[in-house]
């Protein structure tokens, strides 16, 4: 456990090596070695991260919840090396964040799906655009390439859609296929930023529920952001809690309630002892 407050963490079920699946035992995959953010200079400059340290095992789903402007998605911009740190390390993999090629996928809160293209086509631009995928696209792209496309929109019930264009699916509908973007060309790291932040309740559940069967299928690497403490509970191997700006983490703690869980898991008395020792923790930091 990691404590760098006076803050009592939440109670949830202790950790053994049964209840932790062997993906989340393995090497370090994210390290963030006293890395802090710090946007703009002299009187005008704002500290967007403190001095932060957090290590990611790989396959493992992390999920970072706090009080909005803490810093979770600068944390999410480190790892993806779309920022660099004012100070500290951010290794991936072993290596600096800025030195290391790797597969990213990412699914934000807008599925930001290409209107003139149908959702296949729309699940199939990563293959078109990233290593060693671009490289064989004009021969398997409607062979193999297709045929992987096709198999994880049926994986997300979306299997009769392939040809349908954005515009033609609700919102959960989108959803999913950003999902599947996010996905298809196998990321090491999946990077998710509230995702399912603007669903109804009903369908934000069931994405919940196809988002947990695709880490357990395929078990990448999984960052979250995200301020719904349901999710990261129903989600999540492990929940780190974000101070107030300028943010840092003063909790570090597992969820091992079994996997996989579903939604009556969010009902039952451990689960919600656990996120309500989540919200008096983000409360209390958010008045501090």
């Amino acid at each position: 456990m990691n404590m760098t407050s006076n803050i009592p963490a939440p109670t949830l079920p202790i950790a053994t090596p049964e209840t932790t699946p062997a993906s989340v035992r393995a090497r370090s995959a994210i390290e963030l070695q006293a890395a802090s953010v710090v946007f703009g200079t002299g009187e005008t400059a704002v500290t967007a991260l403190s001095p932060t340290t957090l290590k990611m095992a790989s396959g493992e789903f992390l999920a970072l919840v706090g009080p909005s402007g803490c810093g979770k998605s600068t944390i999410l911009k480190l790892v993806s090396n779309l920022i660099r740190p004012s100070a500290g390390v951010v290794l991936v993999g072993g290596r600096e964040a800025a030195a290391r090629k790797l597969r990213i996928g990412m699914a934000f809160q807008n599925p930001t799906m290409l209107p003139w293209l149908t959702i296949e086509q729309n699940v199939m631009m990563p293959l078109k655009i990233v290593e060693p995928f671009k490289r064989s696209y004009r021969q398997d792209k409607k062979g193999a390439f297709r045929d992987r496309v096709h198999a994880l929109l049926k994986q997300v019930g979306l299997g009769d859609f392939a040809n349908h264009f954005p515009w033609q699916l609700s919102g959960g509908m989108l959803q999913r296929s950003n999902l599947c973007r996010a996905l298809i060309h196998e990321p090491d790291l999946l990077l998710l930023d509230e995702p399912f932040g603007a669903l109804d309740q009903f369908t934000r559940e069931e994405l919940w529920q196809i988002m947990q069967d695709l880490y357990l299928d395929r078990a990448p690497t999984v960052l979250l952001v995200t301020h719904d403490l349901r999710e990261a509970g129903f989600l999540a191997s492990r929940i780190c809690v974000m101070s107030a700006r300028p943010g840092r983490v003063i909790s570090d703690e597992p969820v091992t309630l079994p996997q996989p869980r579903d939604i009556a898991t969010i009902y039952s008395p451990e689960f919600v002892e656990m996120t309500q020792n989540l919200r008096e923790m983000i409360a209390q930091a958010r008045s501090s």
